[in-house]
Order: C-alpha cells, then structure tokens, then sequence
C-alpha cells in the first residue's frame, strides 16, 4: 500500500470532466503548495458505473453517464462477459480517464510548465475490503502522462 508524504493531497472523484469544473476549486488550491498529489479515485460497484454499463436509458441521469458510456464504447473486450467484473473493470478504465482529463486541466499544465512538483494518481477504491488500489497511473508531467495512461490501461488486461 502506498502512503502519501505530502504537503497537500486533493482527492478528487472519478467523474471530472475537462469541462466540469467542479473540482477546480481543489485543484487550484492544491497548485498553491510546493509538493502536490492529486488523487482521482473511485469506487467499485458504483451504481452509476453499473448504470452506463447497461446502454439502457435512465432519464436525466443519462447526461451525467454520457463520459462513462463513451468510455465502455472505447474499451469493449476488457468489458467482454459482463457482470460484475465488467462494472469494476470499468469503474478502473472511468478513474484512468478521468485522471488523464485531469492531467488536461489548465491548472495541473501551468504547475508542471512553472516546474512545479505535482503528481496525479489513478486509485480506486473497494468498499468490500476497505483497501484503496493503485491503478498504477502517476503522472508528473505533460511528457509522461500519456505513456503513464496506456500503461495502466494494459495493466489491466491482468485480471485480478
């Protein structure tokens, strides 16, 4: 299990979009400090995750689920077999993505383009165990986070 030494850690949930700021105001402050560790995590057995999984319509929910059902679009044979393995495979590939738009953000690009020290992690959670996982996405600048992306996506072709 990995331990966070910091000066300031913002936890963000996996549902951030590039759009939706939200978050922003973490994320700025979380920029104020020398040393940062941004968190964007998430959870297995979200209902929400579960929700976009099924490609059955919810109402206004739907908008919400939108970013989520594009990404079970782009990854259909780690989702092959569905269940509850899928749901949490997904839950994983919705935390990756979100933290690669958060790597997007203006504020995480102008901290690492000023030097700035600031890493942003992948991990999820597990409401069975109590255990927070590492999706092994650490990206500490605009070079690596690509590189970092598609290394964990592949990590999870290793199922658990």
């Amino acid at each position: 299990m990995k331990t966070f030494g910091v000066s300031h850690a913002a936890m963000i949930a996996a549902s951030f979009s590039t759009a939706l700021f939200l978050s922003a105001p973490g994320l700025a402050h979380a920029d104020d400090d020398m040393r940062q560790d941004i968190i964007v995590t998430g959870h297995y057995g979200c209902g929400g995750i579960a929700a976009a999984l099924a490609s059955r319509s919810f109402g206004l929910i739907d908008n919400w689920l939108r970013h989520v059902q594009d990404i079970r679009e782009r990854y259909p044979t780690l989702l092959a077999g569905g269940g509850p393995a899928a749901v949490d495979r997904l839950c994983e590939l919705n935390v990756l993505e979100q933290a690669q738009n958060v790597c997007r953000t203006t504020i995480v690009q102008d901290a690492w383009a000023r030097g700035q020290n600031v890493a942003v992690h992948g991990m999820i959670y597990s409401v069975a165990d109590g255990l927070l996982r590492d999706l092994n996405f650490c990206a500490t600048s605009d070079t690596d986070n690509n590189a970092q992306f598609e290394r964990a996506v592949a990590g999870l072709t290793e199922l658990r």
